[in-house]
């Protein structure tokens, strides 16, 4: 809702099939959580449990609980998919899942060392039972894919019946489609956009204000944007509505 009678950039409403704003939980106390839900829930999509930190949590069910009560979706980091496949134990990943009635997974191979298309055939055997988001790029900033790679994988994921392909950049914004130095690959990140892959199909990580104002500013307000931390919810709202210095301008004609 816009209270004032600034001209301001349309954005999706919720439930929204762009524009998703996917935040990051990391482990950060329940009370906080709840607050931030509660405060700012109307302005995320998704909630991802970083990592393996839902394994450690003491709270986690709690925290469910109170994204249900906000009607909103919540998945495991890809790392602990890994975790589970690197042992053998899909199964029981399978049955985890459900235990927390997950309608999303996130399945990637950042880590170990599974290929691309047997990573396909695991996304096309996870729609079965899940919406399923894939992620392309290794977490190790020494490990880079080519440019032609990315989009080969992305294409692939997508036909494997991925919903969303999630593009790595870590939670420090240091690998995949940033340079180690933590710089944006955008040379990179043009091919992709170039290659004729629908951009909404694509939800890219931005931990930073900086990347994140790329994104709004080469794509628009409504670009699918993950690995958003708890207290950049609104910062970056005001970013998706020319409400902050970086796209002030951005969106006037």
């Amino acid at each position: 809702m816009n209270p004032t009678a600034l001209a301001l950039p349309e954005r999706a409403t919720k439930p929204r099939n762009e524009g998703l704003t996917v935040v990051i939980d990391n482990g950060i106390p329940l009370s906080y959580f709840q607050d931030v839900v509660a405060s700012m829930g109307s302005l995320v999509d998704i909630v991802k449990f970083g990592w393996g930190t839902s394994v450690v949590s003491d709270t986690l069910g709690q925290k469910i609980c109170c994204l249900r009560d906000h009607h909103l979706d919540y998945y495991f980091g890809g790392t602990l998919f890994e975790k589970f496949l690197s042992q053998d134990k899909l199964e029981d990943y399978i049955a985890y899942c459900h235990r927390y009635e997950c309608r999303f997974v996130e399945i990637s191979n950042g880590t170990i060392g599974l290929s691309n298309a047997a990573k396909a055939r695991l996304i096309k055997d996870f729609t079965s039972e899940f919406r399923v988001f894939s992620e392309v790029g290794y977490k190790d900033s020494k490990r880079t894919l080519e440019a032609a790679e990315w989009i080969e994988y992305i294409q692939q994921d997508l036909a494997a019946g991925a919903e969303r392909v999630i593009t790595e950049a870590r939670e420090s914004g240091t690998s995949g489609i940033f340079q180690h130095n933590g710089e944006l690959r955008t040379s990179l990140i043009e091919e992709i956009l170039d290659s004729g892959i629908p951009s909404n199909s694509i939800i890219f990580e931005a931990p930073n204000k900086a990347a994140q104002t790329y994104f709004i500013r080469r794509l628009g307000s409504n670009v699918n944007l993950a690995n958003i931390a708890m207290h950049d919810i609104i910062p970056l709202e005001t970013l998706r509505l020319g409400l902050r210095s970086d796209t002030l301008l951005a969106f006037d004609d």
